[in-house]
């Protein structure tokens, strides 16, 4: 009876015949392959989890460096609203656009602005919610790192670090630039402790595209809608003026407080900073323009402190209090009003 050999592994060559194929320079290069990739997907990923992609201390030491990748979704909003070329306009698609324009406005100034920034009055937990809802359809990220942000711009009002200030770094980076540098992406959690105890107000800020996506498909239904029922109208049609303009136009009356009323307008109160009331700014953007009222007093619900000046944010905030939606509005106490005028 034959016994069977064990078969032997065949022994590695030694010296330079014992290397992987692989030389070290193809190593490198697919390893740098590999790493770009990954910095591709976390960038794809971020445009819908805004929690998947942080910045090492490197990329965020120079203010002025940008993720180009994510320059492409803002871009791509500006450049949808070239659209009315192909779908024309309709009396209806204007007037939702303009009453769309009105709800963003009036959701960034009177809550990401004077509630989830500045706690100028008290609400309950649900409507806190419904706030947080109707600010982030307004593309202008989420209400904790839009609140952090806020409140560094206080902390620093157009000092160096202050990352909008027109005096120090420009009227295009304080306008637009800097929303998209990586150093502004991320934000202070301290400051905004208030606000992270909330999970479903953590999860709105993470996933900020979420309420977008849904009033974007909302509007193009609408459309679809009332084509359907003989309105002069189409799906798309709906999508580019009440989904696109509407929030283009917005965003940018936004941006005007942080670049323009820093730069152009009056001062009443003497403040460490350049900000300027203008009523321009503040029909614009429905009471935003009294910026220099509100950086002397930050935490009053109301930023025209006078009769005379017109503060539509305001009055819809007073109408909301007296249905019992909001209480406890914090009102600038008259000597304080009436102190540290210019003049």
């Amino acid at each position: 009876m034959k016994t069977l050999e064990t078969q032997k592994p065949p022994t590695m060559p030694e010296g330079d015949e014992a290397r992987p194929a692989t030389t070290e320079g193809g190593v490198a290069e697919l390893a740098t392959k590999s790493s770009k990739s990954s910095s591709l997907l976390r960038s794809l990923t971020c445009c819908f989890d805004s929690g998947s992609k942080s910045y090492s201390s490197a990329e965020t030491a120079e203010m002025y460096s940008i993720d180009w990748f994510r320059v492409i979704p803002f871009a791509c909003m500006h450049l949808m609203c070239l659209g009315v070329i192909w779908v024309g306009w309709s009396p209806i698609a204007v007037a939702v656009a303009v009453a769309m324009y009105a709800i963003h406005m009036f959701s960034i100034t009177a809550f990401y602005h004077r509630y989830f920034s500045h706690r100028t009055y008290k609400t309950s937990r649900v409507a806190q919610f419904v706030f947080a809802v109707m600010g982030s359809s307004c593309v202008q990220r989420g209400p904790i790192w839009w609140a952090s942000r806020h409140r560094h711009h206080h902390r620093h009002s157009d000092d160096e670090v202050d990352f909008h200030s027109p005096i120090r770094h420009g009227l295009f980076w304080s306008h637009v630039g800097w929303i998209m540098s990586k150093g502004a992406y991320g934000y202070d959690e301290k400051s905004v402790g208030d606000l992270t105890k909330f999970p479903e107000i953590r999860f709105l800020d993470r996933f900020d595209n979420l309420v977008p996506l849904i009033e974007a498909l909302s509007m193009l239904a609408l459309g679809s809608v009332l084509h359907a029922y003989g309105w002069n109208t189409t799906g798309w049609q709906m999508l580019i003026w009440g989904f696109f303009i509407s929030i283009i136009v917005s965003s940018h009356a936004t941006f005007t407080i942080n670049s323009f009323t820093h730069l152009w307008g009056k001062k009443r109160y003497e403040s460490k900073d350049e900000s300027r009331n203008s009523l321009l700014f503040a029909l614009l953007t429905f009471g935003e323009g009294w910026h220099n009222n509100h950086h002397y007093y930050p935490g009053a619900v109301r930023q025209g402190f006078y009769w005379w000046e017109i503060d539509m944010t305001y009055y819809t905030l007073w109408l909301m209090s007296r249905l019992g939606i909001i209480w406890d509005l914090n009102t600038i106490p008259e000597k304080a009003r009436e102190a540290h005028h210019i003049g």
